[in-house]
């Protein structure tokens, strides 16, 4: 469900999504806004009358992106469940060594999840939903073409490969280095991957 909005409030979720992927819900006030965009708070208020309301707004279109981005990768793959596996994987490690996007906003939201309002907690807990799905159909039908060997339920390895590529992310950035993100993730997707 896409918005029209004005170019003003594109740069503003545009703004967001980059104060959000650095520090989160907290990190941030309308005046930091303002600041960056050179506008009045009030301003802002306009376009997004709560932060509640401009965070959801940002977090329902990366929702968006990440799912249109999901089925691209999967019709570029066309049914390869490896491909579509290493595709997740390189993506993110891409933005990370390019620095295009080095974190996912739903990560650092997820930590902040008991104290974000109701809307914003449901996008975020929506996002992990979407892409637990999307793993957990590419490993099923991984693991019905011998691609894959599962040791538990698609569904808790799709869990336990999203938590590793998170967890990779957060490696990367503590010690500033983002070859540490390939080289935590490759050898547990390995130990996914059937013997040839």
């Amino acid at each position: 469900m896409s918005t029209e909005r004005s170019p003003k409030a594109e740069e503003i979720i545009h703004h967001t999504r980059m104060l959000l992927t650095t520090g989160g819900y907290k990190s941030f006030s309308y005046a930091d806004l303002a600041e960056r965009v050179q506008i009045r708070k009030a301003s802002i208020h306009h376009h997004f009358p709560g932060k509640a309301d401009l965070v959801q707004a940002v977090v329902s279109d990366y929702r968006q992106e990440a799912r249109a981005g999901m089925a691209a990768t999967s019709q570029h793959f066309a049914g390869d469940a490896l491909g579509e596996i290493n595709g997740y994987v390189n993506y993110w490690a891409t933005c990370i060594k390019e620095n295009t996007s080095p974190f996912c906003i739903c990560v650092m939201l997820a930590v902040e999840l008991p104290q974000l309002p109701e809307e914003v907690a449901q996008e975020v807990s929506g996002h992990f939903s979407d892409l637990a799905s999307w793993l957990t159909n590419i490993l099923q039908r991984g693991a019905t073409s011998g691609v894959f060997i599962l040791r538990e339920s698609a569904a808790v390895e799709a869990k336990s490969l999203m938590a590793t590529v998170h967890g990779a992310m957060v490696a990367a950035r503590a010690f500033n280095n983002a070859d540490l993100f390939l080289q935590i993730v490759k050898p547990v997707l390995n130990k996914l991957i059937a013997p040839r």
